[in-house]
């Protein structure tokens, strides 16, 4: 054996579907070249040569992923909580990312950014940057140090925003254009996602440019879809061919079918939305915080659970104030709940081993076999001394779990790996 094959032993957790959460005590988890070669309760003979890093009584967990974060909005954390969606952007969100033409303060926030995510339990994540081609290579640049592995999109918009963060349709094109080719062959970790920001600040003339550059580079695209009634309404009135807010994105070709797809929220998304979803594949980043924070409610996961839909969760920094991804699992329980309780009877709350489902292999989906630790899945692990979490009882694996979910932060976090490689 190599040594890029060694053998992790620790209380190891990881999914296989949204109602199986293995639990094995005392157990290994071998990684061979980046990739897991599978879990045992004893290390069978052909790896018996290999190093064995004996993480003790401690957690260990496949990595965590963030499906939807906005790099720039990192300063924005707790401001404007008070305001629904609209206010919120115009008020807070397009002056702070205003600021991002600038490549001293660029640098600044970024660096911050970036450092908090490499500390946090995330290993992979997709992150709306701006408009800004410089600055968004000075994220991508960051993000390529700390070796997570991340999508990032350069944003963008073309009306509906302030003009200091407009740019010309085909400014808009050329300058997404100019980012691709300006990162090619530059990038390991990092890799390039098409960001049109959201139906209303993209025309229809952007956004058929934009579904070309999809089909040319074969890019993933990240967008917004169906958070806040107002929004839903706004595009009604921009897009009247389109029967639905998803059909906009699926008149330009950028609603999967063929075009890896995530978008975030879906609040409010119809029947015919959610049938489409479903029928191109399309991701759904659930990010309850968010949601919270900005009036916009909650959405009905158990339902897309049941129809079979693709779904992660995210963290939706800054809507969301925490980019913990512990906390959005937390939180996807809580709506759950509330939508149970005063939204519809008929479906039941989120489990924890639902949303640790969500939090893993569900999100990790859309960046391929990645989010548990089954053979054949990319070896991305959290070891997680929850000694801290005090407590007067014996507890098992499942509870001390839960109380990670709920009590943990990034300090119970001692060992981060991602494809086999200590972060």
């Amino acid at each position: 054996m190599n040594e890029n094959c060694y053998a992790v032993k620790g209380n190891i957790i990881y999914s296989t579907t949204p109602d199986n959460l293995v639990l094995i005590e005392n157990g290994y988890v071998v990684c061979e070249n980046g990739i897991s070669g599978g879990v045992f309760e004893n290390l069978p003979e052909k790896y018996r040569s290999i190093q064995v890093k004996d993480y003790g009584d401690r957690l260990v967990i496949p990595g965590l992923v963030d499906l939807h974060m906005h790099a720039p909005q990192y300063g924005l954390r707790g401001f404007g909580m008070d305001l629904e969606l609209l206010d919120w952007l115009n008020t807070y969100t397009f002056p702070e990312e205003a600021r991002y033409a600038e490549e001293a303060y660029a640098k600044r926030a970024y660096g911050m950014f970036t450092e908090e995510l490499k500390k946090s339990p995330t290993t992979r994540a997709c992150i709306f940057a701006t408009i800004h081609r410089d600055a968004t290579k000075i994220l991508m640049d960051l993000l390529e140090d700390t070796k997570l592995r991340t999508m990032v999109g350069k944003v963008n918009m073309d009306r509906n925003a302030p003009e200091y963060l407009c740019e010309a349709t085909e400014e808009s094109q050329e300058e997404t254009l100019r980012w691709l080719k300006d990162m090619e062959g530059h990038y390991q970790y990092t890799s390039p996602i098409l960001t049109p920001r959201f139906i209303p600040s993209c025309t229809d003339s952007l956004m058929v440019k934009l579904g070309e550059i999809q089909k040319e580079h074969h890019l993933p695209v990240q967008s917004h879809l169906s958070e806040n009634e107002g929004e839903i309404a706004w595009v009604k009135e921009l897009c009247p061919s389109a029967g639905f807010y998803g059909e906009a994105y699926e008149q330009a070709g950028l609603f999967g079918n063929g075009c890896k797809t995530v978008m975030a929220h879906c609040v409010s998304s119809a029947e015919e939305e959610i049938a489409l979803i479903r029928k191109n594949g399309v991701y759904v980043a659930h990010c309850p915080q968010s949601n919270m924070n900005l009036s916009s409610g909650i959405a009905p996961v158990r339902k897309y659970l049941n129809e079979g839909l693709h779904v992660g969760l995210g963290s939706d920094l800054a809507g969301g104030s925490s980019m913990s991804m512990f906390r959005a699992m937390s939180d996807a329980i809580q709506v759950s709940k509330l939508y149970w309780r005063l939204v519809d009877q008929t479906a039941s709350p989120l489990t924890l081993k639902e949303v640790f489902y969500l939090a893993t292999r569900g999100g990790g989906e859309f960046f391929g076999k990645v989010g548990s630790f089954e053979a054949g899945f990319a070896f991305d692990a959290l070891v997680i001394d929850d000694e801290s979490i005090w407590h007067p009882q014996p507890l098992g694996l499942l509870e001390r779990l839960e109380r990670v979910i709920y009590l943990g932060d990034s300090s119970n976090i001692v060992e981060k790996m991602v494809e086999g490689e200590t972060i």
